[in-house]
């Protein structure tokens, strides 16, 4: 496809991801889920997740005490349910899970036996046992694909039924991890400003197309494109939490700001509130007033 670059940087291989910095409140989450949407505007070179996640376990002591005999608890899930990986391949799944040690296997198995007897809820006891930084989200991790964790805590979750308790061990301790949803993966694309031109001259497209501007007022009165809606990065606070009521989800949606980096932090969280289509426009009204309009001004 002309002009259109999937995103498909490296993923870092974490047990789990952390708590994405795009998250905004959904409705039907429990409370440890409804993150303030200010999270929304954490910049993209946010600092990476703690070093716990990326370094070797710090928790490498032996599991078994000296003169006992008992094994360390196998990966299984809590279900005779069927589950079946081909069934998710191209899918998205919202995630929450709590993380002991390694040699926490005590404490990993009264947590269990708490929520599979006791009706205790995952995000409390993450709130108060969880090693992971989710912890302080009740253990949310937020929407996870294919290739943003590590294999045996991919594999569990990937496999485990919803809403069901699963326990796997990763390098980093041991987890349990529940499926709260699943849906279809969202594609987030960049479209170069040459490919960008060539659709507003149908103008199908400008109907169709669901365009977004997140520059302030002052920029776009120095510089704009017809067509596209102005929603200034500044006043997230304000249209964030509605936007699934003024934009549909399932149409294309174009993002554009100055030079491109607000807006992919903008599509970037679209793409995290299930939006199925979203295209930056890659760098931004300035490389398109230079590349494919001359009569746009630069600023």
């Amino acid at each position: 496809m002309l002009g259109l670059r999937a995103r498909a940087g490296a993923a870092a291989h974490l047990p789990c991801p952390s708590t994405p910095p795009f998250s905004a409140p959904t409705a039907w989450l429990p409370r440890f889920a409804r993150l303030s949407p200010l999270a929304a505007l954490a910049p993209l070179a946010s600092a990476p997740p703690p070093a716990s996640l990326h370094g070797p376990a710090r928790w490498g002591a032996p599991m078994r005490r000296p003169g006992t005999h008992s094994r360390p608890p196998t990966t299984r899930v809590f279900c005779t349910a069927p589950s079946s990986t081909t069934q998710r391949e191209g899918k998205e799944l919202l995630v929450q899970h709590l993380l002991v040690g390694e040699k926490d296997v005590r404490l990993l198995v009264d947590l269990e036996k708490s929520i599979i007897a006791g009706g205790a809820d995952l995000s409390d006891l993450a709130v108060e046992h969880s090693l992971c930084p989710s912890k302080e989200n009740g253990g949310m991790l937020g929407w996870v694909r294919r290739g943003q964790m590590v294999q045996e805590f991919e594999e569990a979750a990937f496999t485990a039924p919803l809403n069901k308790v699963v326990r796997c061990k990763t390098k980093f301790g041991w987890h349990l991890l529940q499926v709260l949803a699943e849906r279809d993966q969202c594609v987030l694309q960049d479209i170069d400003p040459e490919e960008l031109h060539k659709k507003m001259q149908d103008p199908s497209f400008l109907e169709e197309a669901q365009l977004i501007d997140v520059r302030e007022p002052d920029e776009v009165a120095k510089a704009s494109l017809p067509g596209f809606k102005v929603l200034p990065l500044r006043q997230f606070g304000t249209w964030g939490p509605v936007m699934t009521d003024e934009f549909n989800p399932q149409k294309d949606t174009y993002v554009l700001c100055h030079h491109g980096m607000r807006s992919m932090q903008v599509a970037k969280w679209l793409q995290s509130q299930g939006f199925k289509k979203v295209y930056n426009v890659t760098g931004g009204i300035h490389a398109y007033a230079v590349k494919a309009d001359s009569s746009v001004p630069t600023y």
